[in-house]
């Protein structure tokens, strides 16, 4: 969790997210086509968010209309919304989980430890945070940094792919597996998604998806963040390629 997904979400990672570890480096590859996710009977809350969503043309707007979602419990027990920070015009986006409690203090996602843990990461390849874009799938904080029910993610994952939307990047780096899932609509772990690239539907176009571990599991798992690197050198080399 930053600090830190109808498709079918899998609540794996929080703060301190759970993972396997991988037999092998998975390296990247070409886009790997995603299957549609499992059809689920809209609730009323997921409804409303898609109604909202769909009705604001700006980052402002959306922001004013989660902030205005009655739709997610969370919204009671944390302090603040979560909303994003970053370049909004900037050609990656990072997703992470939910906010966690310095986040949650603050109002600003990736601001704990994790956060400063991905800024030291994306320094070495010469990114900041006025050359990214960053935000959660989930707004308001899990309390005691639990992990999200299904229905927290269902009913604000179309806020996040309408955020997509309007910012328009170039490319996602989905941050652990509950948001690679949630946005990808696949089953598969995060150690099987990580270092690949997915296409991501976005109405007419189609946005390239990288999932990669999430900075608090590094945390906890320092053998792991070979694989992390090898994540971030893919987004370097990915990035050379567009100019």
């Amino acid at each position: 969790m930053a600090g830190t997904a109808l498709r079918q979400p899998a609540p794996q990672q929080t703060s301190a997210p759970a993972q396997r570890s991988p037999a092998a480096a998975s390296g990247p590859g070409p886009l790997a086509a995603a299957p549609a996710a499992a059809p689920r009977a809209p609730t009323e809350a997921v409804e409303t968010a898609r109604h909202a969503a769909a009705k604001a043309n700006t980052i402002e707007e959306l922001k004013e209309a989660l902030a205005a979602f009655e739709g997610c419990s969370l919204k009671r027990t944390a302090t603040n919304l979560v909303f994003a920070d970053g370049n909004p015009e900037a050609r990656v986006m990072f997703i992470g989980e939910a906010p966690g409690e310095e986040e949650d203090r603050q109002g600003k996602p990736f601001v704990g430890q994790s956060g400063k843990l991905l800024e030291r990461m994306l320094g070495f390849i010469g990114m900041t945070r006025e050359s990214y874009y960053i935000t959660n799938i989930l707004p308001w904080r899990p309390p005691g940094n639990r992990t999200p029910q299904d229905a927290e993610i269902a009913a604000c994952l179309p806020f996040c792919l309408r955020h997509i939307e309007l910012v328009n990047p170039r490319f996602v780096v989905a941050l652990g597996g509950t948001a690679a899932k949630s946005l990808l609509g696949r089953s598969e772990g995060i150690t099987r998604l990580r270092g690949k690239w997915f296409p991501l539907p976005q109405g007419a176009k189609t946005t390239e998806i990288m999932p990669t571990y999430h900075p608090a599991y590094l945390l906890r798992n320092n053998e792991m963040k070979k694989f992390a690197w090898k994540d971030v050198l893919t987004l370097k080399t990915r990035l050379g390629e567009e100019f």
